[in-house]
């Protein structure tokens, strides 16, 4: 547990932790690539490091030299049999992903995870893996982890995700490295591309192409991030689209700063009064941008500089300072753009004047823990009017926090959030099992008091 209170001003330059995304993403790539890969700004956080443990069981020698982590490739077929289950702890994207890996292989495998894990939805992976000829089952029959992949000759497919979902999308086109054929995924607005991104650096054959649709463009919150539409107004979908066949060669990567942990200290910059916080080397891909963008909308002075590319990623320094802010409409498109932001938008929209609604963000169910619920809980004990819905929330800003005592729920963005919600707030807040933050921002307490 930690105590926080109030404070007067934040002030400074700082740099967050690699992307954890990009992090998983590396290793995965890495350890099935000819050659070593060398891994600059990595993550070293519980989940990436799930990832590191779970390649290590299949082979893979992985080792830290100074500020790199190298990966040392056996190619796409170089991975062994485990000798025993693969743990993946409270990481959704390991189990996800890997899986994804696991159903090309020619043994016989078994995914388990924490007790959160294992009861976090699997089927809209194992669906589309089993269209895609692969067996993969869940040992209780729920559709959840653990996990047995047993070997098979995969075919590529033509998938229509109902959701914009990476790691749906990440799951199958790495299952798509050991396909027959074409596959390719159509997803309803544009997912996080990490791994498109990444599948390409790597010598993959991999291309996005956009689908028309006849339905009309609805309301954006913004047109900039509107990537989902025609000049014409009319709705086009992204497909990504993988030709197997290439081997994938090593690469040196630079992981840039994770924006979802910047997010935090974004929106500390804009709450807490007189600050002005500079962020260095933060990943501004525009699939990521829908934080920012929020912010922006609100009222909230955040700015880009110094843009740059790295490894087919935008990089960029994010400048924000104090600012008065008010309610938006958060839904749609943007949804996917900010899903892993949502608790501590809801933290900000609280203590903006006027109404904020969230909106088709039933996936915060489904997190590493039931964020609709445990955020209102949280919000609504520290004075804020909130209420939940089915897909959301709506908030009634401008009325001030209240110190108090929070659950995280052992879920690393809701005691983030309220972390920073205790800057702000009147009297103590006290944050239980604070230490589950070490999932993607080991050093977060040390980053903020460094600020103060």
């Amino acid at each position: 547990m930690i105590e926080l209170n109030p404070i007067n001003r934040l002030k400074g330059e700082m740099n967050v932790p690699g992307d954890k995304s990009i992090s998983h993403r590396a290793i995965m790539l890495g350890s099935i690539a000819n050659g070593v890969t060398r891994i600059n700004h990595f993550l070293e956080g519980a989940d990436c490091l799930a990832t590191i443990n779970c390649l290590e069981k299949m082979g893979i020698e992985i080792k830290r030299e100074k500020s790199q982590i190298l990966v040392y490739g056996r190619g796409l077929n170089g991975l062994h049999a485990p000798s025993d289950t693969l743990e993946v702890g409270n990481s959704g994207t390991t189990a996800r992903l890997l899986t994804g890996i696991l159903a090309g292989q020619p043994f016989e495998s078994k995914i388990s995870g924490d007790t959160s894990l294992n009861n976090r939805p699997m089927n809209r992976i194992i669906t589309p893996l089993a269209q895609m000829n692969a067996c993969v089952s869940s040992v209780m029959g729920n559709n959840c982890a653990p996990l047995v992949v047993e070997p098979s000759l995969l075919k590529g497919i033509h998938y229509y995700s109902s959701v914009a979902s990476a790691q749906v999308k990440s799951c199958l086109l790495l299952a798509g490295l050991y396909a027959d054929g074409d596959t390719s995924v159509t997803e309803p607005y544009l997912s996080r591309n990490h791994t498109e991104l990444m599948l390409k650096e790597f010598g993959a054959h991999i291309r996005t192409t956009w689908n028309k649709l006849n339905e009309p463009s609805p309301p954006s919150l913004d047109s900039s991030c509107n990537r989902g539409f025609l000049s014409n107004g009319l709705r086009s979908r992204p497909t990504a689209i993988l030709s197997p066949g290439n081997a994938l060669s090593a690469q040196e990567i630079f992981v840039p700063g994770d924006i979802s942990s910047a997010a935090f200290f974004i929106a500390a910059g804009l709450i807490v009064p007189n600050s002005e916080i500079l962020i260095k080397n933060v990943g501004v891909n525009p699939t990521r941008l829908g934080f920012i963008q929020v912010c922006q909308k609100m009222g909230g002075n955040v700015t880009l500089n110094n843009k740059r590319i790295q490894n087919g990623e935008p990089v960029a320094d994010i400048l924000v300072k104090t600012s008065p802010l008010k309610g938006v409409t958060i839904e749609g498109e943007m949804i996917p753009t900010l899903i892993d932001e949502i608790p501590i938008i809801a933290v900000v929209a609280a203590l903006a004047e006027g109404q904020t609604m969230i909106k088709d963000a039933s996936e915060l169910k489904v997190k590493e823990s039931n964020r609709i619920h445990n955020l209102v809980l949280n919000l609504k004990n520290m004075g804020a009017d909130i209420i939940a819905t089915e897909d959301g929330m709506i908030i009634n800003g401008g009325k001030g926090l209240g110190g108090t005592l929070i659950q995280s729920y052992h879920d690393h963005r809701i005691a983030m959030a309220f972390s920073i919600a205790a800057l702000v707030a009147k009297g103590s807040t006290k944050i239980m099992d604070s230490h589950c933050v070490n999932v993607s921002y080991p050093n977060f307490f040390d980053t903020l008091n460094s600020l103060i």
